[in-house]
């Protein structure tokens, strides 16, 4: 590596010094950066103008042509949603308590799956593997009435802790995948000195492996909380009690205006209340998110 006065370190050979300089030409490209400008405000407007949306007065909310800026801001809407069956503070905890179940069940059962997948050998590995991949491919709609049927059988109707068990069935094949993956992308090396040192093939998973996949972890985690928080069609089969629904199911109560048509106001603030625990949660753990998703790529 070789470093000039006010200049970043560049690779002392010329192949990679071309690649590296090749990669800051593009990355300074202004047809780039304004391309990558103009994406983000196309993906940025639905969320802003929704924002704003939920802030009108109810009716400059619902008026047609849409009002572009309300004459202030109100949170009338935000009220109207409370008032709508359970208050908006129990919606928000029984998605809470929700997803946190979701995402310990998931995180756990697949970490363990994925160690046990990627470092150990038994009869039946590569077919049980396999079948648990395949799961992706059935149709989520299609197994809702069974699922509906063994949650009868258990007692588990109108349970949150049924609904996560539901959220965390369909996620676990991706999340096993996920841990496979991130273990496989480890030295087998770490696994045999962690042995060294007096740790089993079980005891080297918490002591040394899981902090090096804490990016696969993170990334099921992020899944999980993702397709827990805004899950609605299990939750509008398995939930029929008002104090149990969750967030989604509050949204389709509140879009109902008169006569049938839509309150944009009261949804607008449900999609608000919504959509802001996941945008701050994918801000945070980014980092984690991406590298989680690479993990084991360059195997």
């Amino acid at each position: 590596m070789t470093s000039t006065t006010g200049q970043a370190m560049l690779p002392s050979s010329p192949v990679q010094r071309r690649q590296v300089l090749r990669s800051l030409d593009h990355s300074r490209n202004p047809f780039r950066i304004g391309g990558a400008i103009v994406l983000a405000l196309i993906f940025a407007f639905p969320i802003v103008w929704t924002t704003i949306g939920a802030f009108k007065p109810a009716a400059e909310a619902n008026a047609s042509p849409p009002v572009w800026w309300p004459s202030h801001f109100s949170l009338e809407n935000f009220a109207k949603l409370d008032s709508s069956g359970s208050s908006l503070l129990s919606y928000v905890l029984n998605s809470t308590a929700v997803t946190l179940m979701t995402v310990a069940i998931t995180t756990v059962v697949a970490v363990l799956a994925g160690y046990a997948f990627a470092r150990f050998r038994f009869p039946g590995k590569n077919v049980l593997f396999g079948v648990s991949i395949g799961m992706l491919l059935v149709p989520y709609p299609a197994l809702l009435v069974s699922l509906f049927t063994v949650m009868v059988w258990f007692h588990l109707t109108n349970s949150l802790f049924g609904l996560a068990l539901i959220y965390s069935t369909f996620q676990l094949p991706f999340a096993i995948y996920m841990m496979r993956n991130s273990f496989e992308s480890l030295p087998v090396e770490l696994t045999e000195a962690a042995e060294l040192d007096g740790c089993t093939k079980v005891t080297a998973l918490p002591r040394v492996l899981l902090r090096l996949v804490s990016p696969g972890v993170v990334t099921v985690a992020l899944f999980a909380f993702l397709a827990a928080w805004n899950e609605f069609m299990a939750a509008l089969v398995l939930l029929n009690d008002n104090s149990s629904f969750t967030l989604p199911i509050a949204l389709m109560n509140a879009q109902n205006g008169p006569l049938n048509t839509i309150d944009w106001g009261g949804l607008q603030a449900g999609i608000t209340v919504t959509m802001l625990p996941c945008i701050v949660i994918f801000i945070l753990l980014q980092r984690y998110y991406v590298s989680g998703l690479v993990a084991g790529t360059g195997k």
